[in-house]
């Protein structure tokens, strides 16, 4: 069983620290309006509104997540680490990050979440005989367990099951933590999408889901799907994957880089070549990617506030570090740097 635990951790860092993609497919899935129809079921995301408002909460919010400034060309641009699935007090900015919001011309996040016009072809594209195999028999009857217990109206339930395998699966594990109080309402990166609108600045995507949704389908060979497939359930039913999520979450609200820079080590889940691959598509080569476009966006004259998931921004592979080996001086400010 070591080789399957160490794999199911690599999906579960994508889905909630890496990618938008199962946000995205979370929100799709579950209306803002849907109603815990059960005790047993978690409490629709609308129960954490504060009871003094929005406002109110808004002024007493605390900072969460890594964040640094970039300086080159004579002006100054933000990284920010976020988490796509979250606590309602956690999504709100807090004195720093709402600072660096206010000295901006543009946000770029892995995708626009609440763009209209993107094209959600690539969740249900692929749905082949295959799929369909893979997701019958006693698979199948353990997938729409734990999906019935997630409390769906029925046009969710609906909604979900016509996306492809690797998409069902990302739905269920976002889902799943509400109960722990994350949810994708509350994730940073849509509460940054809404701001964005909000206050008219633009919105500058870094990837296209079809981007994403490539990546997670290519990051397990296609020989161990199965298998990987009935090990994120595995996961997911035993209270595994749980716990990994709530260590990942928590040490990105405390800012806990040190917890978040050492998670190739303590997640025991880069230890075959397999594993090595897939973090390499995961993360190293898209960090490149996502760098050029900030870089790009930056170089334009532009003061860019640059937000993606936590796992990017870390070590000598990550969108900070590439940055800098491009000139751009770099200067943490969550958490500060430590005074040598």
């Amino acid at each position: 069983m070591a080789r399957n635990r160490t794999t199911w951790r690599a999906l579960a860092a994508a889905f909630f620290l890496l990618t938008g993609t199962g946000a995205a497919v979370a929100q799709d899935a579950t209306p803002a309006q849907a109603q815990a129809p059960a005790t047993n079921c978690p409490p629709p995301a609308s129960s954490f509104i504060p009871k003094d408002g929005w406002a109110a909460a808004a002024r007493r919010a605390t900072d969460h997540g890594l964040l640094w400034r970039i300086e080159k060309n004579g002006h100054t641009s933000w990284l920010y680490g976020t988490i796509h699935v979250a606590r309602a007090d956690w999504m709100l900015p807090g004195p720093a990050v709402r600072s660096a919001l206010q000295e901006v011309d543009s946000i770029a996040l892995e995708l626009d979440l609440l763009d209209k016009d993107t094209d959600r072809k690539p969740l249900t594209t692929n749905n082949s005989a295959e799929d369909r195999r893979l997701m019958a028999g006693r698979r199948g009857e353990r997938f729409n367990k734990l999906l019935s217990a997630a409390c769906l109206p029925d046009t969710a339930l609906t909604q979900i099951r016509k996306f492809q395998p690797t998409m069902q699966l990302a739905s269920l594990a976002v889902l799943g933590v509400r109960t722990d109080g994350l949810y994708p309402d509350f994730g940073i990166d849509l509460f940054l999408t809404t701001y964005a609108k909000s206050v008219h600045l633009p919105i500058v995507p870094l990837e296209t889901l079809a981007q994403q949704v490539r990546v997670l389908n290519e990051i397990v060979p296609k020989n161990e799907v199965a298998q990987q497939f009935d090990t994120v359930l595995d996961a997911i039913e035993s209270g595994e994957a749980r716990t990994q999520t709530l260590t990942l979450a928590n040490a990105w609200a405390d800012s806990d880089i040190s917890t978040l820079e050492h998670y190739p080590q303590w997640c025991d889940c880069l230890k075959t070549a397999t594993d090595k691959r897939s973090f390499q598509r995961l993360v190293t080569n898209r960090n490149r990617a996502m760098a050029n476009n900030i870089a790009r966006v930056h170089n334009s004259g532009q003061r860019v506030f640059a937000a993606v998931g936590a796992l990017h921004m870390i070590g000598p592979k990550g969108i900070p570090a590439l940055l800098a080996a491009r000139g751009y001086k770099v200067t943490p400010v969550l958490p500060p740097a430590v005074p040598r």
